[in-house]
């Protein structure tokens, strides 16, 4: 196969018990079988603590997606999981608080672009500009291109939460 020729990201949402080691499990699992994982969000997501959801994107081959949702299937306590961007439409999201360094023209340039991107000023000084966006992956990476020439410093990313449209539920 030659370049990404076959490969696809998948976003797998994972409903699994919220006990320790599960994380570490589900990690176990990728690095076992040399699959990367692209981001990774976990938290517990019902009112008594016990359910933890966790978000994973990933890339590979059909045949390379669907053993990892085989594997994550079999993991116990697995309750459900769903591959989110084959089961339909899907909203997919993350943060980024991105540090730019600069003076002059680099720094009044730099919030044009933060305005255009609806990125909130959440800290600024002399020097310096914090910035806060949050929105789909493709927008922050566009988003921190545009930072890089003018003075880009630090990236801090919440990875992808992903939910299901409509009335589908894992």
């Amino acid at each position: 196969m030659q370049g990404n020729e076959g490969l696809r990201s998948a976003t797998i949402s994972v409903l699994v018990e919220n006990e320790p080691g599960i994380l570490a499990r589900v990690v176990g699992l990728f690095s076992g079988r040399g699959y990367n994982i692209d981001s990774l969000t976990v938290a517990p997501v019902d009112e008594t603590g016990r359910q933890s959801r966790i978000n994973i994107v990933t890339s590979g081959t059909e045949m390379v997606i669907e053993q990892i949702k085989a594997q994550l299937g079999r993991l116990v306590p697995v309750y459900r999981l769903a591959d989110l961007t084959r089961e339909g439409p899907h909203i997919a999201r993350e943060m980024a608080l991105i540090k730019v360094i600069g003076s002059g023209e680099k720094r009044a340039e730099a919030l044009r672009i933060a305005e255009a991107f609806r990125a909130r000023v959440i800290d600024a000084t002399t020097e310096n500009f914090i910035f806060e966006l949050t929105g789909a992956t493709d927008k922050l990476d566009a988003f921190l291109a545009l930072m890089r020439p003018l003075g880009l410093a630090e990236v801090s990313r919440t990875g992808v939460a992903a939910i299901a449209r409509g009335t589908r539920t894992i």
